[in-house]
């Protein structure tokens, strides 16, 4: 470790946004509860946000469910506690509403019908909507940590590249075609415009067509405040005080996923600050597995030799593992490597995530 890394514990006492990704299925959720546990345990507020919208962390924070805002998690602890779950909806009407010249723009917006099918549907307005949240979180709350739980790794990457999609877009010569419609410029310049309109009419309804050009009118001298945010929103997932913590299981797919996910965060100029590890199999080194081994041949046909055949087995396993991880744990160093052992049950409650801590950041 160089004197200038931090450890997995330094970064929850640190870091002001951890983000959490890696492929489905290998912990981010839980690994995501418990960094904001621990932070409030040591007298942090942190505030642990999900893009997935499955019920995983309200479950495990002992919670009926979760909001769009965040929600205050009870418990006996020097800091604070909170959790939220991403609404797209809700975080694209606030964001219209911010950006907006006045409240009658904004209502013009929300009530349009193009926009209400694109806010929860439109490709990459998820992604985009989980950064901003991300953004509203740190500015316009008092959280010392946000932690944020993202999709598998294909979707965590288009959270990243989100901002940058959405500055591109917004001056794209095809967001400006949609927009001249609103300038009077189809009808008196453009001929080829006129020529996609009509078009684009034809496969999706005139209806269609024209409520969508309805939004653009009424999106017009907007795209100023949400280019400028994006900008900032991309800024932030850059900052050094943000923190990606890389989540893997020692499974050959899912170790190949985190270092896909390792080489293109690279690529953006963003480093994986912390490696954990979640369902390791023990290791026990040294000749016991071999002693085991021949113990298991010795004793053969009974229930010693049995265990004994088992444990060798175990360290067969975990030596298989440790191959796995050897070329990742390479690629992202010197961030640190967390293994977490494999526990005997699910994680239901906050009693399970404080086990977990014991083993991920103490």
């Amino acid at each position: 470790m160089t004197e200038t890394e931090l450890s997995l514990s330094q970064l929850v006492e640190h870091a002001e946004i951890i983000v959490c990704c890696g492929s489905g299925g290998v912990g981010k959720t839980t690994t995501a509860a418990v960094i904001a546990l621990e932070a409030a345990r040591r007298g942090r507020t942190a505030a642990v946000v999900t893009i997935d919208p499955a019920k995983r962390l309200a479950n495990a924070m002992g919670l009926a469910g979760l909001a769009n805002t965040p929600s205050e998690v009870p418990g006996d602890w020097p800091g604070e506690l909170w959790a939220l779950m991403l609404d797209t909806k809700s975080t694209f009407d606030g964001l219209v509403t911010k950006h907006a010249a006045d409240p009658a723009q904004a209502e013009r917006i929300l009530a349009n019908r193009f926009y209400q099918n694109i806010s929860g549907a439109l490709s990459g307005t998820q992604e985009y909507m989980a950064a901003e949240k991300l953004y509203e979180l740190r500015h316009d709350f008092d959280f010392d940590l946000v932690v944020v739980d993202t999709p598998p790794t294909r979707a965590a990457l288009d959270f990243i590249d989100a901002p940058r999609r959405l500055s591109r877009f917004l001056d794209h010569r095809l967001y400006r075609l949609f927009m001249a419609p609103t300038r009077g410029f189809v009808r008196a310049v453009n001929v080829a415009a006129q020529t996609l309109v009509r078009t684009i009419s034809k496969v999706v309804g005139a209806e269609v067509f024209d409520d969508a050009i309805t939004f653009f009118s009424a999106f017009e001298g907007m795209e100023q405040g949400f280019k400028q945010r994006a900008v900032a929103v991309e800024a932030l997932l850059k900052d050094a005080d943000t923190a990606f913590v890389l989540v893997a299981s020692p499974r050959a797919d899912t170790v190949a996923e985190a270092t896909y996910f390792a080489d293109k965060l690279a690529e953006s100029g963003i480093g994986v600050r912390a490696l954990v590890v979640n369902r390791v199999h023990p290791s026990f080194g040294g000749a016991l597995p071999a002693a085991a081994a021949g113990r298991a041949a010795e004793l053969a046909g009974t229930s010693l030799g049995d265990l004994y055949a088992n444990l060798a087995e175990l360290d067969a396993l975990a030596a298989v593992e440790e191959g796995h991880l050897a070329d990742l744990a390479e690629r992202v160093a010197p961030a640190p490597v967390v293994r977490v052992p494999m526990l005997a049950g699910d994680v239901h409650d906050l009693a399970g995530l404080a086990l977990i801590a014991a083993h991920l950041v103490r």
